[in-house]
């Protein structure tokens, strides 16, 4: 059914990503399919714009955080290691979501999202410019 699932997580939401793991696992062991974990970190720039000094030290502090977080992921997930792969990139969710959704081929993208409030409508609004955009099919975990 699925050969790969591609899972954005926010490793500072442990409970939108605990509820997605579920699922996650759950069709993979069905189909047998690969799962790849993804995180996407701030653009260092947004945050540092009048001064330059320190941007690589902030992104390379926030990437090992971020590595060591998925790690962490991937160990609580009962499917072998090699059926197991992460990346990490610097920019917009949305566009970074989609644009490795193309890249490694995924069939599936399983994603969680927050309750829905006035200000986001039906979703949050990464999940919601996920699910708009995706060319396969999105999973929304609640």
């Amino acid at each position: 059914m699925y050969k790969t699932i591609l899972v954005p997580v926010d490793i500072a939401e442990d409970v939108l990503t605990e509820h997605a793991l579920e699922h996650v696992e759950y069709l993979a062991k069905m189909s047998g399919a690969k799962v790849h974990f993804f995180h996407a970190l701030p653009d260092a720039s947004a945050f540092v714009t009048a001064y330059s000094f320190g941007i690589k030290e902030f992104e390379n502090q926030a990437e090992v955080k971020a590595i060591e977080g998925l790690k962490k992921i991937m160990a609580e997930i009962d499917l072998p290691v090699e059926r197991l792969s992460y990346t990490i990139s610097f920019g917009s969710p949305r566009d970074e979501v989609l644009q490795l959704a193309e890249e490694i081929e995924a069939d599936l993208i399983v994603i969680g999202s927050r309750r829905p409030s006035v200000k986001t409508y039906l979703l949050g609004s990464n999940a919601a410019a996920i699910v708009r955009h995706a060319k396969i099919s999105v999973m929304v975990i609640r």
